[in-house]
Order: structure tokens, then sequence, then C-alpha cells
């Protein structure tokens, strides 16, 4: 618990906070919630942490996060949902809106945060629903739904599904100030596929999801930005023409950003030779080629942040034949590891770059507070030791969906600490 006072002194870490160019040794005092000083700090009267040998970062932001609540609580709920995001670092998510029913209403925007006050652990941002019903034609009610704590809207799992349509969508949010997350995926291209349309899937004799049912979307979308000139953000990016495309967008000046998860930065439909089904996922696992590019990608600048694409399921819905089996892996709890051992420990990105995505990144794409430690900014603080070497076992996490791609694996680099708006939410490695 916090003293009464709201003093907490994080002292000796080395701070790492990309958003003020911050990676150096020092203290941090956290007072009523909020970053009060930083440097060397002599507080008395607070609490005084030990963190020599720790990393302090802002909190993690994840802004695609699948909590399933209400209509599949079995898979997830808000409460083990944010409670994995604490434990893997995280102190503030997005939940995307496709529950059931669909987040696509002001009062269901209100239901959300009323539920995560309720669980009280990482704070929770409703993104909601483009169109009503998440059926692609009549767009929602956007000014109310803003005014209601919508921050971003999204039928993710669902593409916009015509060039009319997104137009309409992006020159209304452009009206209320909010970005449209595109689900990049035509389905007259991809059809039944269930895994990257590719030589693995020729062998394996599953039906494939082409590239180009990516692709097209992201240049019709581009396309659809520069003309009414709204905000667009694509979620999970997967192939390495996406990449070039939103490359493009950029240099042209397009108000146009991108997120990948972590998964299609590390696996490639190469796993799929196990046919396990915790490897389908949506996009799917592309070849390798489409790894590396999106990597160079990331390390160049033209992807804006990491995004888990956090989606539980239940064990029946994964333990079935791999054609029947529901799109979707777990990631909350993952992220950071995985992406710190396979990653930074490659020198594919440096340990800035990689806390960069996963805080001032997110922070930035939708205008989120958090996702720095500069003075008076909110005391979401994650302390992470660098050198401490775990083992994935689904069955110690937190979230429900026991679909995660990593089980088993060593990961270099846990999450100790976990402070939201100055209080602890995770400490000494166990979330309270």
């Amino acid at each position: 618990m916090s003293p009464q006072n709201g003093r907490i002194l994080i002292r000796g870490a080395r701070i790492i906070d990309p958003a003020n160019s911050l990676d150096a040794k020092g203290d941090i005092l956290v007072e009523n919630g909020l970053i009060a000083r930083l440097g060397k700090v002599d507080a008395k009267g607070a609490e005084v942490v030990d963190a020599s040998g720790l990393i302090a970062t802002p909190g993690f932001i994840d802004i695609h996060t699948h909590l399933r609540e209400p209509g599949a609580a079995g898979s997830e709920t808000v409460l083990s949902g944010v409670k994995a995001a604490v434990n893997g670092g995280y102190t503030a998510v997005c939940s995307m809106a496709n529950t059931d029913p669909p987040v696509d209403a002001p009062e269901r925007v209100g239901y959300q945060l009323l539920l995560a006050r309720k669980a009280d652990y990482a704070r929770v941002y409703p993104i909601c629903a483009v169109t009503v019903n998440r059926a692609g034609e009549a767009l929602v009610e956007m000014a109310s739904c803003k005014e209601a704590g919508a921050v971003a809207f999204s039928d993710d799992g669902s593409c916009l599904p015509t060039s009319k349509i997104a137009a309409k969508a992006l020159t209304y949010a452009k009206v209320v100030g909010l970005p449209i997350i595109e689900h990049a995926e035509d389905v007259t291209l991809s059809g039944s596929g269930v895994m990257h349309k590719g030589a693995y899937s020729t062998v394996l004799g599953l039906s494939g999801i082409s590239t180009s049912s990516e692709d097209v979307i992201v240049a019709r979308d581009c396309v659809l930005a520069k003309e009414t000139g709204g905000r667009l953000h694509f979620a999970h990016v997967s192939t390495s023409g996406s990449a070039a495309i939103i490359a493009r967008a950029k240099i042209d000046g397009l108000a146009v950003t991108a997120e990948v998860a972590p998964h299609h930065l590390i696996l490639d439909d190469s796993a799929l030779e196990s046919f396990h089904t915790c490897f389908k996922v949506k996009p799917p696992l592309r070849s390798r080629d489409h790894v590396e590019a999106l990597r160079k990608a990331l390390a160049a600048g033209v992807i804006d942040c990491v995004a888990t694409d956090h989606a539980p399921h239940r064990w029946e819905e994964k333990n079935v034949e791999f054609d029947n089996a529901a799109f979707g892996m777990t990631g909350l709890e993952t992220t950071f590891g995985v992406l710190n051992t396979a990653l930074v420990g490659s020198n594919v990105i440096t340990l800035a770059r990689l806390i960069e995505l996963l805080t001032a990144g997110p922070a930035r794409v939708l205008g989120l507070p958090g996702g720095t430690l500069k003075v008076g900014a909110p005391a979401d603080i994650t302390l992470i030791d660098p050198a401490h070497e775990w083992l994935v076992d689904s069955d110690k996490l937190f979230t429900q969906g026991p679909n995660c791609p990593f089980e088993g694996w060593r990961l270099k680099g846990s999450i100790v600490c976990v402070l939201v708006g100055g209080q602890w939410k995770k400490r000494d490695g166990a979330v309270l």
C-alpha cells in the first residue's frame, strides 16, 4: 500500500523516458498520484523503494486489447484483462469494440468505463465501433460516443467494407477529432483462409490468406485519408507491402499511423507445421521475408507503436480442428519479455526504442495521457528487472485465455513493480 501522504520515492533506477530523451540513473518522487521530481531527490516522509539494478519507465500503453466483456466473459473479463495488463507492465489499455453487444453507443462506452473503475487495475480507454453493430453500414453517433469517453473508432475484427463508408467515417471522425482504426482485410480476397498463403499453406493443405487482402485496403484507405484529411491508424500491420504503402503515406504528409503486434515480429508461418491452433491468428503469421520487413519498418520509424492485439479465447474455441478454431492469441503478459529477448537481444532495436514503442508511441497515436515521466504527468510507472529470466507458463498468467503462442519460452526481462496513478498494482513481482 502507498503511504497516506501519497509520497513514494523510487531511488537509484535507470530511468528511460523516450518522450523526454532521458536515459540516466536517478530518483523519481511521486506525490498525490503525479510525478513530482526527477533526479537526485531527498524526500523525508516518503515510502522509499530501492530500485538499484532496475529500469524505471513510463507505464506501458496498449492500444489494442480485447477484454471480451460483455458477451464472452468465459474468454476474458475486464477484471482478468486489466490484471493481466498490470502483470505485463501495462498501466493503460484501449479496449476494442467487438464485444457482444458491441461498444457502439454512449451508454456502452460508459459501461466499459464502469467495469474498469470497479476492477481498479490498469486504466481502460474504450474504442468505439465505427458502424452500428459493426455492420459496416450506418455510422455510430461519433460525437456523443467521444463525449462518453471513446478515444477512437474501429470495427476491428471487421474491415470497413466499402470505400463509401470508409470515406464517410474518416470525414466525420475528423470533425470530432478522433482517428479511425482500420482492420485492413478485403474479405473477398481472404475468404475462408486460415493461414498465410505461401509455400507452407500449400504443403500443409490449409487455405491461404494472400498479402493482397491487406495491402489493397491499406492503399484504398490512404487514398481516402488524403482526400478527407481524416486521421487513420492501421491495426496489426503484417505485410511488407502495407509497410511500404504506409511509409509513402507518411512521406506525403498524410495523418497515417500504424501498429504491429509482437507475434508478427517474432513468429512466421513455419510455426503452423505443428497444426497448433494457438498459432492461428488474423492477420495470419506471414513468411519470414515479411517478418524481416516489419522489423526494418519498426527500426526506421514507419511503425509508430507495438500493440498486443491481446485476443483471449476459451480452450473449447481453440481445441478443435484447425479450420474451425477461433483466430487470436494472448499477449499482454509476454510482450515486453518476448521483444526484449528477441529484438533487443539481437540488436534489431535498442531498449530505448522498445520502451518508446510501448509508451510514448501509443500515447502519441491516440493522444492519451501518460507515456512520459515528466513532472506533472500521471504517476504511471513500470519497474523492470532487465536481467531476470523467466519461463512462460500460461497456468501462472492472469488472462483467462490459454491461447499463448509463447508457452514454454524462456524470456529475459521481467516486470517487478507497477504504479497506476501513484498506487501500487504490482509489487515485488506480485499483482496485488
